[in-house]
């Protein structure tokens, strides 16, 4: 992993869960001296009891290494505010419906920020009958590339992956589309609301 999990962490956990340093120990067989040296930054736990102390802090292994507490409190989640991740070492796309800890090639992944379209990305939006046919002015080099563009509804998602030396370009099924996202391998994730008539537009 990028990170370790740390003193602080541990300390915060404990403490949301109402425990002591010796409850702590108890439920995963060290010494409460092995905790308070961990919470004071004078050790870290061995390897081998990062599952059992997760277990102890009602947490996942990668919840504790990342150092937060992921729990989705809104069970009707919305599409629209789906969150994305890449993984720069893979290319990986992963999409989650709500709040996660996303891990990838031993990275904790964080998530994307959206901007709205800008004159460098500019989208470029047809209707043909009944699909979306969208396209970007963009490099597509192995340096600098669209590495996916997708279309969300409210009901789902559909994506397409692009490679280097490809087009920057795809063409979605219309019904219910309500955002665009394009996302640049240097400049991070875009994203254009469609227009409603049938005409091309650039943002």
């Amino acid at each position: 992993m990028d990170n370790y999990v740390t003193g602080a962490t541990i300390r915060s956990l404990r403490e949301g869960k109402g425990m002591t340093q010796e409850e702590l120990a108890a439920c995963i067989h060290v010494s409460a001296k092995a905790v308070s040296k961990w919470e004071t930054g004078k050790g870290f736990p061995d390897i081998s009891l990062l599952e059992p102390l997760a277990k102890a802090l009602d947490i996942s292994v990668i919840e504790l290494l990342s150092g937060e507490d992921v729990r989705n409190q809104n069970r009707a989640f919305n599409m629209l505010k789906s969150v994305w991740y890449v993984c720069p070492a893979c290319g990986n796309v992963i999409c989650a419906t709500g709040e996660a800890v996303i891990s990838c090639c031993g990275i904790v992944l964080p998530p994307l920020e959206p901007e709205p379209a800008d004159e460098s990305h500019p989208f470029h939006t047809e209707f043909i009958e009944d699909e979306i046919y969208v396209s970007l002015n963009h490099p597509m080099t192995r340096e600098h590339y669209i590495s996916f563009l997708a279309a969300v509804s409210d009901q789902g998602m559909q994506i397409v992956k692009l490679y280097p030396e490809g087009g920057a370009e795809a063409r979605f099924k219309r019904s219910r589309v309500r955002d665009l996202c394009a996302c640049c391998n240097r400049h991070g994730l875009f994203r254009l609301t469609p227009p409603r008539r049938s005409e091309r537009l650039q943002s």
